[in-house]
């Protein structure tokens, strides 16, 4: 029986935890990652951000970030990093950052340490929730933080009405409130990944919690298909 490995498969059925076989993945990614041991998880593979978004997303947060009022260096925190491949671009964007990916998934945490491991990039990730995971990070004075927000979408994603940033998990309205309360002494700057078509009451929710934000769509799939991001900022304007 012929199989589509579209969102559904991958990310809500019997491969959502499964351990993807070099063919089932040839064709989106060069063979070469695979002959040095990474693996990737049948929900990684629909959750991860792919190679040109993450490096449309990491160019245009580190245009922002030049404008922030100069600091003690940047830390960028993932607060759900997955695969960990948008954090990777962050910070090939953002030299001499530091970076921090927390995951709470056991599995999806054990393959991405063992991935990053196999590939010796300098990234931290920490195996734990969201809230234990900004709650335990000590950041000195001055510093700016970048936080990469993309929490599951589960079914926020419609495909009449699009995402609805209220019904992901945990919601991102959720996330930026903590990241605000968590580093008030901080000049922040949020991503938050978007699909096209936004829910405009979820939309104008998140965008006021900001002091500035701005909302960009990337053109690399097919009309009303594609990804963008809103980033915001706390303590400063660009």
């Amino acid at each position: 029986m012929s199989v589509t490995y579209d969102r559904q498969y991958l990310l809500l059925g019997p491969k959502r935890n499964a351990v993807l076989e070099l063919w089932e993945v040839h064709g989106r990614r060069p063979a070469d990652w695979y002959a040095r041991g990474i693996r990737l998880l049948g929900r990684t593979a629909v959750e991860c951000t792919r190679d040109p978004l993450a490096d449309a997303i990491g160019r245009d947060v580190a245009g922002v970030a030049a404008t922030a009022p100069r600091t003690a260096g940047t830390l960028v925190i993932d607060p759900f990093a997955g695969s960990g491949n948008t954090l990777y671009w962050l910070l090939h964007h953002l030299p001499g950052a530091r970076g921090l990916g927390l995951e709470l998934d056991a599995g999806v945490f054990e393959l991405t340490r063992r991935n990053l491991a196999a590939l010796d990039l300098p990234l931290e990730i920490v195996n734990t929730d969201y809230l234990a995971g900004l709650s335990a990070i000590s950041v000195p004075a001055g510093q700016l933080l970048i936080a990469f927000i993309a929490p599951p979408w589960g079914d926020a994603l419609s495909p009449t009405s699009g995402l609805d940033l209220q019904r992901t998990t945990p919601p991102v309205a959720d996330v930026v409130d903590v990241m605000v309360r968590r580093f008030a002494e901080h000049p922040l700057l949020c991503a938050i990944q978007v699909y096209e078509t936004v829910d405009p009451d979820s939309l104008a929710k998140l965008a006021a919690r900001f002091d500035w934000s701005s909302r960009r769509v990337y053109d690399l799939n097919a009309p009303g298909e594609n990804h963008g991001i809103v980033l915001g900022t706390r303590g400063w304007t660009p």
